[in-house]
C-alpha cells in the first residue's frame, strides 16, 4: 500500500473507513508512528469497546429473558423448551467468546438494569403480570454465563 500524508488518511477515513482501517494497521506494523491519524484511531479503538460491551449486555438481556420465558411462560412452555434452550446455549456460547475481565467487571453492577429491561420484555411478551416474576434479578452473573438451568428445568 502506498504511503499517505496525514491529511489523506484522515479524509480517507471519512469516505472508505475499511481501507483507512487498513492503512492504519500497516503505519501501526510498519511503527511508522508520526504518520497515524491519532484522532480517528482512538475514536475508533473507543467504539470497538463500546461495540463489546453493548454486544455482551444484550447477550445477558437474551440470557435473562429465555430463562424467565422457561421459568414462567407455562401455557408455552412444551412447545417453545427446545428453542428457548438451544438459543441459551447460542447466547452462551457467544458472550463466553466475548467477554473478558474488564468487560466483567464493568457487567456485573449493571445486572440489575439488565434484568429490569428483560423483564419488561417478557412481561410484553407473554402478558404475564409482573408480579409474576422476582422484581429483582433472581440470577447471578456465573449463573448467566455458564451452562445453568433452575433445577426444575435441568435435563
Amino acid at each position: 500500500m502506498k504511503a499517505l500524508t496525514h491529511q489523506a488518511l484522515q479524509d480517507l477515513y471519512a469516505t472508505d473507513n475499511y481501507l483507512w482501517l487498513e492503512a492504519t494497521i500497516a503505519l501501526l506494523r510498519q511503527r511508522e508512528f508520526d504518520g497515524l491519524d491519532l484522532n480517528n484511531l482512538i475514536e475508533e479503538l473507543e467504539d470497538l469497546g463500546k461495540r463489546d460491551l453493548n454486544k455482551v449486555r444484550s447477550l445477558l438481556r437474551q440470557i435473562m429473558v429465555h430463562l424467565l420465558l422457561l421459568a414462567h411462560w407455562r401455557q408455552e412452555y412444551a412447545t417453545n423448551y427446545r428453542h428457548w434452550r438451544s438459543e441459551l446455549i447460542a447466547f452462551r456460547d457467544d458472550v463466553n467468546n466475548t467477554l473478558t475481565t474488564s468487560l466483567t467487571n464493568k457487567l456485573v453492577p449493571e445486572i440489575e438494569r439488565i434484568y429490569q429491561i428483560a423483564l419488561r420484555q417478557v412481561v410484553q411478551k407473554t402478558g404475564l403480570l409482573e408480579t409474576t416474576f422476582s422484581l429483582t434479578c433472581p440470577y447471578s452473573f456465573d449463573q448467566l454465563v455458564t451452562d445453568w438451568y433452575p433445577d426444575d428445568l435441568a435435563d
